[in-house]
């Protein structure tokens, strides 16, 4: 794993551009925070990242666990953080208005150590059937595994429509393992098991018992506590808008207020930002063949 450059951000910058002008104020409080904390271990990483990142010989052979909660919180470069934070953007936005704060916090906290753990798993799994024991040291970083698991869950809360994936239509149902095979087609460097942990935990929570363990575990807050302040829609083709709730108004009563995200967006969907910046990158590195979870996404 190479070490981090030591240049101008440029991704970063451009990451609290686009925060910025979709404006703090409109950002949930446990995105926001989810943000912040990424850029803050950025910039001031704990351990280096040969000490942060995920493998079955760092934590299960060595006993070292406490990566299960570095590596998630630490990133390669600047683009590494800025197309897992840009994704982190849109699915906090989304999911947080419509899961509630408390809940969503819950989930990212779940998701971010289920996720490491599905990963040591499947590595496990995979240098024992194959009888390769480089799988054991395959090392992972970043926040692309809780990426793929609310991506799971917003494809599951807004089902139908397509989504673009490298130019291509694909139904939001089968958009996360058409992504996950696209990513490791333009950047093959990228850990595949990393990203196939988040999607495994995702579905654990919209189709297996992870849910309700959750609710069980909690005891004290429900999954479905509305964020005061703007509340999200979704249609069909799986975009959004937002409405302003109205707590003096009759009952169930929002009037829909159209937003131009197109002033921050330049008109392009998440997936078509996310394709951009991982091109951009792509052009601005070297090739590397370093091993990361693209957006421990």
């Amino acid at each position: 794993m190479q070490r981090r450059s030591r240049g101008t951000h440029i991704g970063l910058l451009l990451l609290l551009s686009q925060i910025f002008r979709v404006g703090i104020n409109n950002i949930p409080p446990v995105t926001l925070a989810t943000l912040a904390l990424n850029v803050w271990f950025f910039l001031n990483p704990l351990k280096p990242l040969l000490s942060s990142c995920l493998s079955v010989e760092k934590c299960y052979q060595q006993k070292d666990w406490q990566r299960l909660l570095l590596s998630p919180l630490h990133h390669v470069d600047d683009w590494h953080l800025y197309f897992n934070m840009a994704s982190m953007l849109w699915k906090g936005i989304h999911l947080e208005r419509r899961l509630g704060s408390r809940w969503f916090a819950y989930v990212i906290t779940t998701f971010s150590l289920l996720t490491g753990v599905v990963y040591l798993f499947l590595e496990f799994a995979l240098a024992e059937l194959m009888d390769e024991p480089d799988f054991r040291r395959n090392c992972a970083v970043g926040f692309s595994g809780v990426l793929f698991a609310l991506k799971v869950l917003n494809n599951h809360y807004c089902p139908g429509g397509f989504v673009n994936v490298l130019g291509f239509p694909v139904p939001s149902k089968f958009a996360c393992w058409a992504e996950l095979l696209a990513i490791h087609f333009i950047s093959p460097g990228t850990s595949f098991a990393g990203h196939l942990a988040g999607i495994l935990v995702g579905l654990m929570y919209t189709r297996g018992p992870l849910k309700k363990i959750m609710e069980t575990c909690s005891g004290v807050f429900p999954s479905n506590i509305d964020y005061p302040g703007q509340q999200d829609y979704f249609n069909g083709l799986g975009y959004f808008g937002y409405q302003d709730y109205y707590p003096r108004g009759r009952p169930g009563y929002y009037d829909e207020v159209p937003r131009n995200y197109d002033a921050y967006t330049a008109g392009l969907s998440e997936e078509e930002q996310l394709e951009r910046a991982l091109r951009a990158s792509l052009r601005d590195q070297d090739a590397r063949r370093t091993i990361y979870s693209s957006p421990l996404i």
